[in-house]
């Protein structure tokens, strides 16, 4: 059984005609989803998203998060930028339940203009069923990549 999460969903304006879809998904799945915006598809910057997001899962108002820009990409360097954030962009079903399974990720990071909407469900209810492993050898790398945070100061 899915343990249900609050989760934070936020998107550029290039994201905007997905969000409501992921946010539909989601609370048909028994998440409680957290808009963070935008509300439009006027221009915005996706790194202002980013950090929303980032500043949700860090504060506890949300466990995990999904971020839609564009192309997954630039949403996803600048969510990778706060410390305990593992972000990445997936567009397809094995790499979105892998992400979390092996890499503990907690933001997972769609690109808008890269994949439909179906394909948008299907990885987000891959994303919100899977679990950390908690194998050894996922719990040495993530951590490996945490030292990395404390290293060189992000």
């Amino acid at each position: 059984m899915m343990a249900l999460m609050r989760v934070a969903v936020a998107a550029d304006h290039a994201g905007f005609p997905l969000k409501a879809r992921i946010i539909e998904e989601l609370q048909k799945l028994g998440h409680e989803a957290v808009d963070l915006g935008t509300d439009s598809t006027s221009p915005v910057d996706y790194p202002d998203y980013a950090q929303a997001v980032a500043r949700s899962i860090l504060s506890g108002q949300a466990e995990r998060a999904v971020l839609l820009c564009g192309s997954g990409a630039g949403a996803c360097v600048a969510a990778n930028k706060f410390k305990g954030i593992r972000a990445a962009t997936c567009h397809d079903s094995f790499s979105a339940h892998q992400a979390v399974e092996d890499d503990d990720v907690n933001v997972l990071c769609l690109g808008a203009r890269i994949i439909g909407p179906e394909v948008a469900v299907e990885l987000v209810r891959g994303y919100m069923h899977a679990r950390f492993s908690g194998l050894e050898r996922h719990r040495r790398r993530v951590d490996k990549v945490a030292s990395f945070e404390e290293q060189f100061g992000r």
